[in-house]
């Protein structure tokens, strides 16, 4: 399954109203409907959005009552999105839920009974926000330093093609010849040679068609060759 477009299905208000209410209980089309401000017709135009996106997933049960089978809604991702948006970063990441990641915070036992359900939750909300806030403080120090990045290469190189190819990568870590060649409206010629331009002020790695940042070189450059390799 393709990624959904997240920004797109969040845009709009009823898709938001929509999914809150998925995620509070099991729910059928005619109670959804009855949940939101907008005709039936748009609510099964705004599920068929999100069903077509993979967000949805629906089927069709019998009720306890004779007459004919209803048709439920329920969400189809588990997923976190992650974005910063400001005039120095558009950043953004879908991070899987479903998957247990190998990390060294300390989180609550297992709970084994509803009231320590409710508390353990409530515990790993507080343990949220304070992580947020880690988040706020990372995302404000790069954003300055990104806005300090650009406009010191501006003022010593003065090249925007290059500040564009170091600015995307930066950010996503890598960035393939052939992304940077779409983006930037280049041949891919053109990208490695701003590249290699680049590369004589910023070590890259450029190999396979892939660019990024040469960590080893750039602490050697600093003087830190004792630290270089080391991640």
């Amino acid at each position: 399954m393709n990624e959904p477009d997240i920004f797109y299905i969040l845009g709009n208000k009823v898709r938001r109203d929509l999914l809150s209410h998925l995620t509070c209980t099991e729910c059928y089309f005619s109670f959804l409907s009855s949940k939101v401000s907008v005709s039936s017709t748009a609510v099964a135009k705004h599920l068929k959005i999100m069903e077509r996106e993979g967000i949805l997933k629906s089927y069709e049960r019998e009720g306890p009552f004779i007459g004919p089978a209803r048709k439920y809604y329920d969400i189809n991702i588990a997923k976190t999105y992650v974005v910063t948006i400001t005039p120095n970063i558009f950043w953004y990441r879908g991070l899987d839920l479903s998957e247990e990641p190998e990390v060294s915070i300390e989180l609550p036992e297992e709970p084994k009974n509803l009231d320590e359900m409710i508390l353990t939750f409530r515990t790993l909300t507080r343990k949220l926000e304070e992580v947020l806030k880690e988040l706020q403080a990372i995302e404000g120090r790069r954003d300055r330093l990104m806005a300090m990045i650009k406009e010191t290469y501006l003022k010593e190189i003065g090249d925007m093609t290059q500040l564009a190819i170091l600015h995307y990568v930066l950010l996503n870590g890598s960035a393939t010849v052939d992304e940077l060649s779409d983006r930037l409206n280049l041949k891919e010629r053109e990208v490695l040679q701003k590249a290699s331009e680049l590369d004589r002020f910023v070590p890259l790695r450029i190999k396979d068609g892939v660019i990024t940042i040469d960590d080893e070189r750039l602490k050697a450059k600093l003087g830190g060759e004792d630290d270089a390799g080391e991640d």
